[in-house]
């Protein structure tokens, strides 16, 4: 049981905790779990959430940052005041629980559908662009100095990385080479300025209440680089679940999400942020058809998988309508 290395470990790096109560996984895959629990204490209850990879699980593949650097870039964010839960506990070998962190755990919502939907959201819609580009200035602004080791990614690097991805599974999709020539074509060049990138800031990775913001979850895509990218991405069309003439995720404009990120003395390059916007949509259709690979090629064919492979096509939409206007 889960339960008891976690009660070993909570009695380690707290202090008067006595035991863990309510473990409950709430997601998983191939090598990440995330957990939630209490621990009991006696001045009352800590809410709490386990991020590993289980014991056997060795270091984080391909564009990960790692679990370790994750844990080190919330705690910076937290911080720096930025909404970011607090970073508990970095596990330890001793823990016998695997790599990853423990950190206290945020009420919220992180489902698309509630946040643009359901009434308890209402007041917080209509500001939350705003919000999230202040956010997303201040995680651009976080020191580089103090930062964990990270890959460092250009446009130009990105447009390769997609292509040979794409390529690779021999699955031609005409609008995905039309998308790559104009990304190509329009390659904006390194930016005069590198930071730090969430790299997939979006719903789902961030926790919201009804006054707005409360959390940005899931460094795992971090990196240096054009701070520009995390504002194409969050306009991307895949994160409007509908609401298509919202660009922010669906609830918000791109002037509200810039006056945001300008307010917190950032400035804003919007020809950069919709190249970013067109990568960023490309990016999600590749990432689809690598879902749909992995479920025709197995071992995983699951559902969930067949479902978001086949949202490809949608992307597709949303390039031609991007593209369309500029000329291609």
């Amino acid at each position: 049981m889960i339960e008891t290395e976690l009660t070993r470990c909570v009695a380690a790096f707290l202090p008067g905790a006595t035991g863990v109560t309510g473990a409950a996984k709430l997601s998983g895959g191939a090598s990440q779990e995330t957990w939630t629990f209490d621990i009991v204490h006696p001045n009352g209850n800590v809410g709490a959430i386990l991020r590993r990879a289980p014991p056997g699980y060795g270091a984080a593949p391909g564009r990960a940052a790692g679990l370790e650097a994750e844990a080190t870039l919330m705690q910076l964010a937290h911080d720096a005041g930025l909404p970011s839960p607090k970073v508990m506990h970095v596990l330890t070998p001793e823990d016998g629980l695997g790599r990853g962190f423990i950190m206290a755990r945020v009420e919220g919502e992180t489902i698309a559908r509630k946040i643009l939907r359901d009434e308890e959201f209402a007041k917080a819609r209509p500001i939350l662009a705003r919000q999230l580009g202040r956010v997303i200035a201040g995680i651009h602004s976080l020191p580089q100095a103090k930062l964990p080791k990270l890959r460092s990614l250009t446009a130009t690097r990105e447009i390769e990385d997609l292509s040979r991805e794409y390529h690779s599974f021999n699955w031609p999709r005409p609008v995905f080479e039309l998308a790559l020539r104009w990304l190509r074509d329009h390659d904006p060049g390194p930016s005069s300025e590198v930071t730090l990138v969430h790299g997939d800031f979006r719903h789902g990775n961030l926790i919201i209440g009804p006054d707005g913001v409360r959390a940005v979850l899931d460094w795992e895509l971090a990196h240096t680089g054009d701070p520009m990218e995390d504002l194409g991405w969050i306009c991307v069309n895949s994160w409007r679940f509908g609401e298509i003439d919202k660009p922010v995720g669906g609830f918000g404009s791109r002037e509200d999400l810039f006056a945001g990120y300008a307010e917190a003395g950032r400035k804003v390059d919007p020809d950069r942020v919709m190249f970013w916007e067109v990568m960023g949509t490309l990016r999600w259709g590749v990432m689809c058809c690598g879902m749909m690979q992995r479920f025709r090629l197995g071992p995983d064919h699951s559902m969930e998988r067949a479902m978001i492979g086949r949202r490809a096509s949608e992307t597709e939409i949303d390039l031609l309508r991007l593209l369309a206007p500029r000329g291609r």
